[in-house]
């Protein structure tokens, strides 16, 4: 057993492995993801390209270079020149998304679980035992996207009236749908944080479709792993953000930008991969060390 996997990990120690175990393990991570996503943005890149969109720099309408540029990226002006096969070719891509990005994370789950282990492992392997998870992971995935829209509409009902009715009593009622959005946000944070861990129990334990034993790995950690969504949340943001704005200013809406923005996504994924698979054998260390004391403690119980 890896001592690192082990022993339990507090909150900083957990973001220290996962750097530590996305540098060592970069090339096998990455290439596991490379295999199942690198088709699917070729695919999107042949797609754009198709339909007329520069493959090197995209620039809109303007009178200087910076207004050219901003104007690439108007919503407006992308959805007035989308024809409906490019919409169909990306509805297809986002279901072809959906369907195999859900194996290449099982899979760096399953890399995980052998490094914990102390294991050797081919990426041909586990990504081979990855799809004898499939069905179960996709239909546990259906699922959980079910739970999230049906929390986000719910609080979107809710929030809605609220905030008209605000903006009547401004600035007082504006600050009290403020707080409201905000404490509803951090409750559906946290539902989600506690039920998140469905994926590993998914992968890992053959449980499916895992929401229960994601409650019960979580106990006691749902602030805690939810912090550590929002700091893995900014970290992606921010790489995301500092490429496309950096390659944006000279390339615009272009195919080029597009592929760039796609391998930027190829690693964060990985960060978060990995960072997921981390918490998930963290929380199952302690779960699986609280069942043990609890069996000494009713072996030592007087009969």
């Amino acid at each position: 057993m890896n001592n690192k996997f082990s022993q339990p990990k507090g909150f900083g120690e957990i973001l220290d492995l996962t750097f530590s175990l996305s540098k060592n393990r970069f090339r096998d991570f990455f290439t596991i993801l490379l295999i199942f996503m690198g088709p699917i943005y070729i695919l999107e890149a042949l797609i754009l390209v198709r339909s007329g969109r520069s493959f090197i720099r995209q620039v809109g309408p303007g009178n200087d270079w910076f207004s050219q540029v901003l104007s690439s990226f108007d919503e407006t002006l992308v959805v007035e020149n989308t024809s409906f096969g490019l919409a169909i070719g990306t509805m297809l891509i986002g279901i072809a998304g959906f369907v195999l990005f859900p194996v290449a994370e099982a899979a760096i789950l399953i890399a995980l679980n052998h490094i914990r282990k102390n294991e050797e492992f081919m990426i041909g392997s586990v990504i081979k035992k990855a799809f004898t998870r499939f069905w179960a992971m996709l239909g546990s995935n259906i699922l959980f996207s079910l739970i999230v829209f049906g929390f986000f509409f719910v609080a979107v009902l809710l929030l809605v009236p609220i905030g008209i009715s605000a903006i009547a009593i401004a600035p007082v009622g504006i600050l009290i749908a403020f707080v409201l959005g905000l404490g509803i946000f951090v409750a559906l944070g946290y539902l989600l944080t506690r039920w998140g861990f469905y994926f590993g129990s998914v992968v890992l334990d053959y449980e499916s479709p895992g929401f229960s034993r994601s409650w019960h790995l979580s106990k006691k950690r749902g602030w805690v792993l939810f912090g550590l969504y929002i700091v893995f949340f900014l970290i992606i943001s921010a790489i995301s953000f500092a490429v496309e704005a950096t390659f944006g200013i000279f390339l615009g809406n272009s195919v080029l930008l597009t592929l760039l923005v796609n391998l930027t996504t190829i690693f964060t994924t990985l960060l978060f991969a990995v960072g997921y698979g981390v918490m998930y054998l963290d929380a199952k260390a302690r779960h699986d060390a609280e069942d043990l004391d609890e069996m000494i403690e009713e072996f030592n119980e007087p009969r």
